[in-house]
């Protein structure tokens, strides 16, 4: 059974880098879209590292994992297109519930933050990806998908057709979508999952399909009348990818440095991101709830859960 599938990430690359720079002149001329050049540089960085990242060993461990795991398969998924299709599907709903508790639990959010720390939207946003979270999570949230039966070079292969899909989608240049955004993530949706107006934080988790956020209760569209603000509640003020990529693992090492109790160790660690333990700081679903009293809004699905959160304000 030939389970040899093209790397399409690398084929893609010089595509991006055009469509980067389309971008760059269609938003000079046209106003929407913003483009900084030391952000973009270190989105750029950030990209490259993660793509480094796993050659230091972590594809190597990920891959013994996922060979373990097909080793004890509960069964044989052949290779054949509607297989292909049924674990892009699986994967994308996998995607979903990884994406989530990357924003509701400190330890996925250390990694994840670095994603969220350009305070503009574009294409080059899209390649700032971590350079520490991709072991952990392929084994905690994609071995299942092996265990099945899926094999692990076809779950690799979905894994870049979602990555390729997500990277169009950070665009400030494409309004809304019609019908097609009732089934799949969009940039107006995902602008939304980006911004930190309180209206719009813990929402829109989507990879390719959005029906997940519609389903479980975290979609929320984006309003004309509030366009969103980009980056982190307490931005970083620095474009040094040491600093986006390394910050929350370092603000987590003070917190837990200075932990009081083993329960305040656990807190800082795996609570929501802004936990503390007197409530003085706060997390994204107590900003949330805060501005939902000052203007009087009833309160969306995500923010009435207690743990989501968008990361620590210090």
């Amino acid at each position: 059974m030939d389970f040899n599938y093209p790397d399409i990430i690398s084929y893609a690359v010089p595509a991006f880098l055009v469509l980067v720079i389309i971008e760059i002149i269609t938003a000079r001329f046209t106003g929407r879209g913003r483009y900084e050049a030391r952000d973009s540089a270190a989105s750029l960085i950030m990209g490259f590292g993660s793509q480094i990242a796993p050659l230091l060993g972590g594809l190597a461990v990920i891959g013994a994992v996922f060979v373990a795991a097909y080793e004890f398969r509960l069964t044989t998924i052949p290779n054949t297109w509607w297989a292909v299709l049924l674990c892009l599907v699986l994967d994308d709903f996998r995607y979903y519930w990884f994406h989530r508790i990357s924003h509701e639990r400190r330890w996925f959010w250390a990694s994840h933050v670095i994603h969220h720390s350009s305070q503009h939207y574009n294409l080059t946003t899209a390649l700032r990806q971590t350079w520490t979270g991709n072991i952990l999570a392929s084994i905690l949230f994609k071995t299942p998908l092996v265990f099945i039966g899926f094999h692990p070079a076809m779950v690799a292969f979905v894994g870049a057709i979602s990555l390729l899909y997500q990277f169009w989608i950070h665009t400030e240049l494409i309004d809304r979508m019609g019908p097609f955004e009732w089934i799949f993530n969009t940039p107006s949706h995902h602008r939304v999952h980006h911004a930190t107006n309180p209206r719009y934080l813990d929402a829109n988790y989507a990879g390719i399909l959005i029906i997940w956020d519609r389903m479980f209760g975290t979609f929320i569209p984006e309003e004309r009348s509030e366009k969103p603000r980009y980056g982190i509640v307490k931005n970083l003020g620095t474009f040094n990818p040491l600093v986006i990529s390394f910050h929350e693992w370092i603000g987590i090492a003070k917190d837990v440095f200075r932990a009081k109790s083993l329960k305040e160790v656990v807190g800082y660690t795996f609570g929501p991101p802004g936990w503390s333990p007197d409530g003085s700081r706060m997390t994204s679903a107590m900003i949330k709830e805060r501005w939902a009293r000052i203007h009087g809004e009833n309160l969306e699905p995500a923010a009435k859960k207690d743990a989501p959160a968008v990361q620590p304000a210090e």
